[in-house]
């Protein structure tokens, strides 16, 4: 609630400022006639860009605070059973709001740090495996992914894994980036982290 009141006072403000009015009017209890020589219309251009910048500062400051604030209260820490028994250090996902922030899947199977076999496909397809029952799990689906990093132990290997990735995202493609690494763990091929929107 004090996030949104933030949010909302930075923007008044910043729409005052835009319009050349001092944000001192805004508080006076009476109505205050400014002289025709400091209208608005008068005011130089270097100030009036002055106020501009300062009330668009105000705007995203307060917009930051807010979303800070309403991210610290509602971040949802969601671990599976299967991830509890591996009693590794992070969550399956975090979930803010509607935001689902998946953290990087190998192509182990559930419940174990065994990797599938097949190479690049076979671990690839497992890793998408984890990652589409997580997002079902917590009220997502593959088809509200929008953000997606890829990590591979060899570059060389993205065109095979690309053959497994897009048959999970038939449409529209999310947003991606890919990159090499020099190990993963479990001795893994290749790591995915996805970030979509959810329920």
């Amino acid at each position: 609630m004090l996030g949104k009141r933030i949010v909302i006072m930075g923007l008044i403000l910043a729409r005052i400022l835009r319009q050349g009015r001092h944000p001192r009017l805004l508080f006076c209890r009476r109505r205050v006639h400014a002289p025709s020589t400091i209208a608005p219309t008068m005011l130089s251009a270097a100030r009036t860009r002055r106020r501009q910048k300062f009330g668009a500062i105000i705007a995203v400051l307060a917009a930051t605070c807010g979303l800070a604030a309403a991210s610290a209260q509602s971040a949802d820490y969601l671990v599976s059973e299967e991830g509890k028994t591996l009693n590794l250090p992070f969550s399956d996902a975090v979930r803010v709001g509607n935001l689902l922030v998946l953290s990087g899947q190998l192509g182990n199977l559930p419940g174990t740090t065994e990797l599938a076999s097949g190479g690049m496909a076979g671990e690839a397809r497992q890793a998408m495996e984890n990652i589409k029952s997580i997002l079902e799990r917590n009220g997502s689906s593959m088809d509200k992914v929008v953000k997606c990093t890829v990590m591979l132990t060899d570059i060389a290997e993205w065109p095979a894994f690309n053959k497994v990735y897009v048959t999970y995202f038939p449409g529209p493609k999310p947003a991606r980036s890919a990159f090499a690494a020099s190990g993963l763990a479990f001795g893994g091929k290749v790591e995915v982290e996805c970030w979509a929107s959810a329920e």
